[in-house]
């Protein structure tokens, strides 16, 4: 139920105990202004900082998982079956296997890919990070790689040079010996995710790689599936499990990585969180205070009919309207802090360049986080005056009126 007169009163009680009025407490009116911008600017940091914790996590899905296959089914499986699926939206026969390639200068351990280009093209954000090359240069029975920029700054290797492959999954007994299975490749382009997969990955043309691996007829091979959403694979694994198919998905190979950044992310949520409690409950302290001076107007109100709950209202209400204050104050100012955040770092000499490109913070604003933490706000502020809500409602006109 709605109580109009006691939001009326609690306005005034608001409006007088935070600007300086006749007969106001001025140590009231610095507790609920202290309150009031403590709720502001944690708010304020609040949503700063979920909003650079979601950039930094669409970065990574954006560079990590725009390498790694979002499902990789091993077993054979039919393209109905595939089309089937939640959030597939294209998949390609793939190939995945431990290597080693060598330049004039260094040995790494790389994971080749085998893979359709035209798919690549049409679905793989690799394909739109292309600083050397394009993906069409990868034709059959031309041992042409794309390669990552940090492996070919490793290899000391240019786009036209050659790398010579090496696979031990593959290898063959001649009389020197067990030899693996070894192949040269010409660099044809170069792409650039600024993850931490750019130099572990080298795609080749599905035929070439069966060829490196001497299955020619692509037994091996896998079937990799693009979805829409990466992070939405559990319907799509969920659809997976009765077909009785062996698969993988990217969590089992990076899950731990977006776990712990999930878990930063929630733990600064509620560091921060705490900052905004601490503040709401100042207005305990404020309102316990405004009860001890208005106890004479509340025993007025009572003898002239108002309910106890009523009263209570009166209080709950005059704590709200300051939570809101807090929080309209830190909503805005939160909004435009993170949409200048950049702008500031740069006039302040500090720019941070983390995003894709080194155009500074990654930041990802989320509307509905942002009215989520502002309506756990405006919680924590109902919560914090139902002490003193309570206590109001207690007062006895008798004991209340004999000391005015």
């Amino acid at each position: 139920m709605f109580y109009p007169l006691s939001a009326f009163i609690a306005y005034r009680y608001a409006k007088s105990s935070v600007g300086k009025s006749a007969g106001g407490n001025s140590f009231i009116s610095f507790i609920n202004r202290f309150s009031v911008a403590g709720i502001a600017l944690g708010l304020t940091a609040l949503i700063v900082v979920l909003s650079v914790m979601n950039g930094f996590e669409a970065q990574l899905k954006q560079r990590i998982l725009g390498i790694v296959p979002h499902i990789e089914i091993i077993d054979p499986i039919q393209e109905s079956s595939v089309k089937a699926l939640p959030h597939v939206v294209a998949s390609m026969p793939f190939r995945e296997a431990e290597a080693v390639v060598q330049s004039f200068t260094d040995l790494r351990g790389v994971q080749v890919h085998g893979v359709a280009p035209d798919a690549m093209i049409a679905h793989a954000m690799v394909a739109k990070q292309m600083t050397q090359g394009r993906f069409e240069n990868l034709k059959s029975g031309s041992f042409n790689v794309i390669i990552g920029r940090a492996l070919a700054l490793q290899l000391d290797v240019r786009v036209g040079d050659n790398l010579r492959v090496m696979v031990a999954g593959a290898s063959v007994y001649t009389p020197f010996g067990r030899m693996p299975s070894q192949r040269l490749v010409t660099v044809s382009g170069v792409f650039d995710m600024g993850s931490q997969m750019d130099d572990k990955v080298i795609y080749m043309h599905l035929d070439d790689s069966n060829r490196l691996l001497r299955d020619i007829k692509g037994e091996g091979q896998a079937t990799r599936l693009f979805l829409d959403d990466a992070f939405a694979y559990a319907s799509t694994e969920a659809a997976l499990a009765p077909l009785g198919v062996n698969y993988i998905t990217w969590r089992d190979k990076k899950g731990p990585l977006f776990d712990a950044v999930k878990m930063e992310k929630n733990m600064m949520f509620l560091m921060l969180l705490l900052i905004i409690a601490v503040a709401a409950f100042n207005i305990v302290s404020a309102l316990v205070m405004v009860v001890s001076e208005k106890q004479g107007d509340i025993a007025v109100l009572q003898t002239q009919g108002m309910t106890p709950s009523s009263i209570m209202w009166i209080f709950v209400f005059n704590g709200l309207f300051n939570g809101m204050k807090g929080a309209s104050i830190g909503l805005v100012a939160g909004v435009i802090l993170t949409l200048q955040l950049n702008t500031l770092l740069s006039l302040i000499g500090s720019p941070i360049a983390l995003a894709a490109g080194g155009q500074g913070l990654p930041i990802e604003m989320d509307a509905v986080q942002i009215v989520v933490v502002a309506c756990l706000s405006l919680l924590l502020c109902l919560c914090a005056s139902l002490y003193p809500a309570r206590k109001a409602m207690k007062v006895h006109p008798s004991h209340a009126l004999q000391n005015e």
